[in-house]
C-alpha cells in the first residue's frame, strides 16, 4: 500500500514536515509494511521558503539591500547551487512586516530591493528564479525592482525618475540599453494567487492601497499613476497590462514580472507542487493524506488542499484531509472530493490545547485512519 502525506502547515502549531512525521508513526504504529511518501506543500504564503528548501536543498543567502523607504536592511533567499535555483520572496526586502503599521505609505515606497536579491542570485549563476510577490508594502508597478536590474525610467526631460508608486505618472519612456546581461538568460516562474487588474476599481491601488497606508487621495493617485504607466508598457513592451490577469498584485508587480523579467504567473500551489514533482510521485498511491490549520469554504480558492484534490482527481486517488479545525457541514468535504475528514479540535480540551498539542493529536487522528481504512 502506498500513502503519500501532503500538508500544508498549521500556522503557529505545526510544520509541513512536523506533520508528515506525526501522520507517518501514526501510521507505522498500526502498519509496518506501508509505502509512505512525503511530500510537504504551500501555497506560497508565510513557511513557503522551509517547504521549497525541503526540494532545493540549497543555502540561504543573507545580502545587504534597500528597504521600501530606502534604508538598508538584511534580506535572505534560498539558492540551490546544484539546480541554479534561486527563491525570493519580494516580502524580504521589500514587505509591509518591514514596517510598523504606522510606518506603511505605499505612494513613497519600493521594490528596490527586491531587484537587488535578483541581481544577486543572476550574479550567482542563477538560471531559475522563484519569485514569491506576496505581503508587498509597495505600489510602485515594479519599478523599483526594474532599477536594480538596469532599466531606467525617464521623464519628460530624461532624467531618471525615483522608483516609487507616486511617480508613476511622471514616466515618459523606458531605456532599456542598459538591462542587466544576464537576464535573458533566466527562467522566471512568479507565485501569484491574486487574479487583479492593474487598475481600477479592482485594481492595485483601489483594493490593496489602504492596508498599506495609502490615503482616499492617494489611492486616486496611485491608481491614475498606474494608468499612466501602463500606457508606456504598451508603447514598449507591446503588452496591455490591463488585460493581464494578476497584473495588480503586489501594487503592480504582477505585470512587471511579466515586462521586466518575462515572468510566468503561476498560483504558488501549482509552483511548489512542480518543485515536488508532485503528480508524478503520487502515481499508484492509495491514499493522499492533506492537511492545514482550518478547513473552510476558503480552501477551494488557491489553497494547498485544492492544489492536492485537483491532481488527486486525475489520478482517481482517494484523500483524506487532517486539519485544525473544520467549518464546514458534513456533506461539503465529500463535494470538494474529500473521502476522509477529521480534526484536531475533537481531541482537544480548547484552542490553547489544540495549539500546543496538535503534534500528539495529529499523531492520533492517524492511527484512528490506518486503524480503519489501512488494511
Amino acid at each position: 500500500m502506498k500513502i503519500i502525506i501532503a500538508p500544508d502547515k498549521f500556522k503557529n502549531s505545526l510544520t509541513g514536515m512536523e506533520f508528515c512525521n506525526a501522520v507517518e508513526q501514526g501510521i507505522c504504529s498500526v502498519h509496518s509494511k506501508v509505502e509512505i511518501i512525503k511530500l510537504p506543500l504551500a501555497d506560497g504564503g508565510d513557511g513557503t521558503i522551509e517547504v521549497v528548501d525541503f526540494y532545493l536543498k540549497g543555502a540561504i543567502i543573507t545580502i545587504m539591500v534597500h528597504d521600501p523607504f530606502f534604508k538598508p536592511v538584511k534580506a535572505s533567499y534560498l539558492y540551490s547551487e546544484n539546480s541554479k535555483t534561486a527563491f525570493i520572496e519580494m516580502a524580504e526586502a521589500s514587505g509591509v512586516k518591514l514596517l510598523k503599521p504606522t510606518e506603511c505609505n505605499c505612494k513613497n515606497a519600493t521594490t528596490l530591493g527586491t531587484g537587488e536579491m535578483i541581481v544577486d542570485a543572476l550574479n550567482k549563476g542563477a538560471k531559475k528564479i522563484i519569485l514569491g510577490i506576496g505581503g508587498s508594502a509597495t505600489n510602485d508597478c515594479g519599478i523599483g525592482m526594474a532599477t536594480a536590474l538596469g532599466y531606467r525610467f525617464l521623464d519628460k526631460n530624461r532624467k531618471d525618475v525615483q522608483p516609487i508608486g507616486a511617480n508613476l505618472s511622471k514616466i515618459t519612456t523606458i531605456d532599456v540599453t542598459k538591462v542587466h546581461a544576464k537576464l535573458k538568460e533566466v527562467q522566471f516562474n512568479i507565485a501569484c494567487d491574486v487574479t487583479n487588474p492593474l487598475y481600477g476599481k479592482n485594481g492595485a491601488a483601489y483594493i490593496y492601497g489602504a492596508q498599506k497606508g495609502a490615503s482616499k487621495n492617494d489611492i486616486e493617485m496611485l491608481d491614475q499613476g498606474l494608468q499612466d504607466f501602463s500606457i508606456i508598457i504598451n508603447s514598449v513592451f507591446h503588452i496591455d497590462a490591463q488585460m493581464v490577469k494578476g497584473a495588480g498584485a503586489a501594487g503592480g508587480m504582477g505585470i512587471a514580472s511579466k515586462v521586466f523579467l518575462n515572468g510566468t504567473l503561476e498560483p504558488g500551489i501549482q509552483l511548489i507542487k512542480k518543485l515536488a514533482n508532485f503528480d508524478h510521485q503520487i502515481e499508484g498511491a492509495d491514499w493522499i493524506i492533506t492537511g492545514e490549520g482550518k478547513l473552510d469554504t476558503q480552501t477551494m480558492s488557491g489553497k494547498t488542499i485544492q492544489g492536492v484534490l485537483s491532481s488527486a482527481e486525475v489520478k482517481k486517488i482517494k484523500v483524506a484531509a487532517f486539519c485544525g479545525a473544520i467549518d464546514l457541514d458534513e456533506k461539503q468535504p465529500k463535494e470538494f472530493g474529500i473521502q476522509y475528514t477529521d480534526a484536531v479540535m475533537n481531541f482537544a480540551e480548547n484552542l490553547e490545547d489544540a495549539m500546543k498539542n496538535s503534534r500528539k493529536y495529529v499523531k492520533k487522528m492517524a492511527t484512528i485512519f490506518a486503524t480503519k481504512y489501512l488494511k
